[in-house]
């Protein structure tokens, strides 16, 4: 591949953006990762690559990310919240003002598939306007819109995942039957990869899919059939977006506000209506059965590389708390010493959520999960990357690994629907001939609200907290070979 100078590369602790990146870095490409977060993304790069900080909607920190910049690649998408529309404009025209203005090439951007004339929903009008606004730059812009992503760790791929496994009956309303043209994982990124290969030109909308034109019930039946089980899929004629997302979180990993956005855009079919791809690309996408069985076997791995959930986009806007005034920070803290050595006590720490649970009284936490759900927020069942690997960024439930120092110290920062902020923190120190545990749940409080919510609580959190670190306690104690 003929170097096409520096590549910035957005999103790249997202689901895609997380697994375009290795790729682009195994072709010795110098890429450059823009983010809010740096900490989150240096323990995931080369050391070749270089990370600035910087956010879409911070016009003056743009400037210094794309200097030098060739060609930049735009994965930049806010999931959920009720203003995204107008977040991922401010963002779009912001990004598309900065690269005029640095000069960059070319941008390559990924929208959804859909035609404007079916009347879409917001979901994917957003998607396209984001296009617009990307092509009033002076850079050429490739626009892929793509369908289903059919992927171990993908929004559509887990959906489908989780209600095939847990229901044997499935109530199916319209939107099942919808006809779509997914891509695998693999595809997609081919695609990513060679429109750095595209001749410079004027602009283009190159519409991306596998060979099969399926709809989501077609695929739960594939699902089903590679794994061995009988489903019963009942249609129902009418069952609202917000019903059917509200539904969706008591099942699966997916949560409510994040569900509605995306099922409502299910309505509209996505289908590739033109064969510019195969003109462009040497891409030729594998179908709707391989792609499943090569995602069930990074599935039965239980690990995927990366996860829709994975992006802070995710969970919503993190609030800012500019002018609230906190009162004093209220904190739980109590400790332990077992007879295990550091990394032996802090294992079960490390396995934390998940399959793995709490510790204690889990289905306490699956109620303040669904409650969480019901006021719009992420609810307890995103789950985690892997059963035993963390790194920070991490979803785990609704926290988000905010540090972490293997074999030391975890601290989780909570994306629950709060009247304040939440941390939960768990530090392992040698003590003697074995280990203290140290577990610290921390509260700041926004007004009297956030007091009466704390204290409201408070006996319930000292029967979850003072048994959690109990069982971890007795969890560290069986995993040493001496005891």
């Amino acid at each position: 591949m003929t170097s096409p100078g520096t590549i910035l590369l957005t999103g790249a602790s997202g689901y895609i953006g997380g697994r375009l990146l290795p790729r682009l870095e195994r072709l010795g490409l110098r890429v450059r990762c823009l983010t809010r977060r740096p900490e989150e993304l240096r323990d995931r790069v080369a050391a070749s690559t270089e990370i600035v900080e910087a956010d879409v909607l911070d016009p003056e920190s743009l400037g210094p990310a794309l200097d030098g910049v060739d060609t930049a690649y735009y994965l930049v998408h806010s999931m959920r919240g009720g203003d995204f529309e107008a977040k991922d404009r401010r963002a779009a025209e912001c990004f598309a003002r900065a690269a005029t203005s640095a000069g960059v090439g070319r941008i390559i951007y990924l929208g959804g598939l859909g035609r404007d004339e079916d009347g879409l929903s917001t979901h994917l009008r957003s998607r396209h306007e984001t296009g617009e606004i990307l092509r009033g730059s002076s850079a050429q812009v490739v626009e892929l819109r793509a369908s289903i992503v059919i992927g171990s760790g993908s929004f559509s791929f887990e959906l489908i995942r989780a209600l095939v496994e847990r229901l044997p009956v499935m109530i199916c309303p319209r939107w099942v039957d919808v006809p779509a043209q997914p891509i695998a994982i693999e595809d997609m990124l081919a695609y990513l990869v060679q429109s750095l290969e595209l001749p410079r030109g004027p602009s283009e909308i190159v519409e991306i899919g596998g060979p099969d034109q399926v709809s989501y019930g077609a695929i739960m039946k594939e699902y089903a059939r590679q794994r061995g089980l009988r489903r019963l899929m009942i249609p129902v004629p009418v069952l609202t977006p917000r019903l059917s997302s509200l539904w969706l979180g008591l099942v699966t990993p997916v949560y409510a506000r994040v569900g509605r956005s995306l099922i409502e855009s299910l309505r509209n079919p996505t289908l590739v209506t033109n064969d510019r791809a195969r003109t462009l690309f040497s891409v030729r996408p594998r179908g709707v059965k391989e792609a499943i069985a090569r995602a069930l076997v990074n599935e039965d791995l239980e690990f995927a590389e990366t996860r829709w959930s994975d992006p802070l986009s995710a969970s919503g806007s993190q609030p800012t708390w500019g002018g609230v005034r906190f009162g004093s920070r209220l904190v739980d803290s109590r400790a332990v010493t077992v007879a295990a050595d550091p990394p032996t006590a802090f294992a079960p720490i490390q396995r934390i959520g998940g399959r793995t649970g709490w510790y204690f009284a889990d289905w306490l936490w699956r109620v303040r999960g669904f409650l969480d759900l019901l006021v719009g927020g992420v609810g307890v069942r995103r789950g985690r990357r892997s059963p035993v690997g963390l790194r920070v960024g991490d979803a785990v439930d609704f926290w988000r690994v905010e540090a972490f120092e293997p074999d030391r110290r975890l601290r989780l920062r909570a994306e629950m629907k709060l009247p304040g902020r939440a941390w939960l923190e768990f530090e392992v120190a040698p003590e003697g001939s074995g280990s203290k545990i140290r577990q610290t749940a921390m509260f700041d409080p926004v007004g009297l609200f956030g007091l009466l919510y704390w204290y409201a609580l408070y006996p319930l959190h000292e029967l979850v907290f003072a048994g959690m670190l109990r069982n971890l306690a007795r969890a560290a104690a069986r995993g040493n070979p001496a005891t």
